[in-house]
């Protein structure tokens, strides 16, 4: 069992409609945020909470093909760098990025186009969702089983609420898929695809990204943590849908960022710790330069001064240092951003970034 760090979790008492409000800045939000008859009874140590961020690059590196074998291999290691939280006595909710997946589906539809009708990127959003889940569930599953344990993992498929008149839908920021030279994106822009550059890594596609605005079936997730089960929501961001105004839902594509998702899941659920789970060690500023310094244990303002001199890449690390500070400023009482392999020893204390709340 992993023994709980020294920090001690301060239950989360703020009104759920006014946080939605001002964690979005948007006038409508929180709607689909649906908390009435929560269950009073919890199997589950309710002082004990963490949401975990597993990085879709983390899963779905870019260096492999990406066959269902080494998707199925990632997934098992993924669940034994995790075992040690799976363990726990806590309220354990996962989440999961989908990038590198949602853009190979996306790709696929592009090759056989002339053969299949496509899907619009909100389906495309959902079948990376159920499938990474999948893989997710049953490698960690298999884990607690070895491990002696009879702990469930549920998926549920998640919509997020996003606003149709969202500034990002008018300039595409997200990056997704398989990493191009500077050449081949060249050539696919003339084509007509949105590329963009991802932090010295390659050229990818760009979608929308709007801001979360709600969680659908948000008291369906808090229901099933608190009976014990370890659930997986929120999956590359939840598919992304937009609410009439008869309060019919429908979708809408874009890819939402995965770890604003959770860092409003996190805060919604009134969890503590967001543990934010990628393919580097730690935070760092000058990356990848030669002065280049691994951040430990930062305070938010230094943090903010950081975001704001430029030190984090849009569409890479940038996304996850504003889930962190949104998180903090809205209830959550830590944040830790780490390597996967790493994610029990970071939630100890002992490896990645850390960042706490001010007192």
């Amino acid at each position: 069992m992993l023994r709980r760090p020294l920090l001690r979790a301060v239950p989360c008492a703020f009104s759920l409609a006014a946080f939605a409000h001002r964690w979005t800045a948007c006038p409508a939000a929180g709607r689909g945020n649906d908390m009435q008859g929560m269950p009073a009874a919890s199997h589950v140590r309710d002082s004990d909470s963490v949401l975990v961020a597993v990085g879709g690059n983390a899963i779905h590196p870019d260096h492999i093909t990406g066959t269902t074998e080494e998707q199925e291999a990632l997934a098992a290691s993924a669940a034994q760098a995790l075992l040690p939280l799976l363990r726990m006595d806590a309220r354990l909710v996962v989440t999961h990025g989908n990038g590198p997946v949602v853009g190979k589906i996306l790709l696929r539809q592009i090759l056989t186009r002339d053969q299949v009708a496509p899907m619009r990127l909100d389906v495309c959003v959902a079948h990376s969702q159920g499938g990474i889940a999948y893989l997710l569930t049953q490698a960690m599953e298999n884990a607690l089983r070895q491990a002696g344990s009879q702990r469930m993992v549920a998926c549920l498929l998640t919509q997020v609420e996003v606003d149709p008149s969202d500034p990002a839908f008018g300039h595409p920021s997200k990056p997704i898929g398989t990493f191009f030279s500077e050449a081949e994106a060249r050539a696919l822009t003339a084509q007509g695809w949105n590329m963009m550059e991802d932090a010295g890594r390659g050229w990818r596609y760009a979608v929308a990204s709007p801001l979360p605005r709600g969680i659908v079936n948000l008291s369906l997730i808090d229901t099933m943590a608190r009976t014990g089960a370890i659930v997986i929501a929120g999956g590359g961001g939840g598919i992304p849908v937009v609410r009439a105004d008869d309060g019919r839902l429908h979708g809408i594509e874009a890819v939402i960022d995965k770890d604003l998702t959770s860092a409003l899941m996190a805060n919604l659920l009134g969890i503590d710790t967001l543990l934010i789970l990628t393919s580097v060690p730690r935070v760092a500023i000058h990356f990848g330069k030669p002065a280049q310094r691994d951040l430990g244990v930062v305070s938010v303002a230094e943090l903010t001064a950081y975001r704001a001199e430029g030190h984090f890449a849009s569409g890479s690390m940038a996304p996850k240092i504003d889930a962190v500070l949104r998180f903090l400023a809205h209830g959550g009482k830590r944040a830790i951003v780490a390597h996967l392999e790493q994610a029990a020893e970071a939630f100890r204390g002992e490896a990645g970034t850390h960042v706490a709340a001010d007192a």
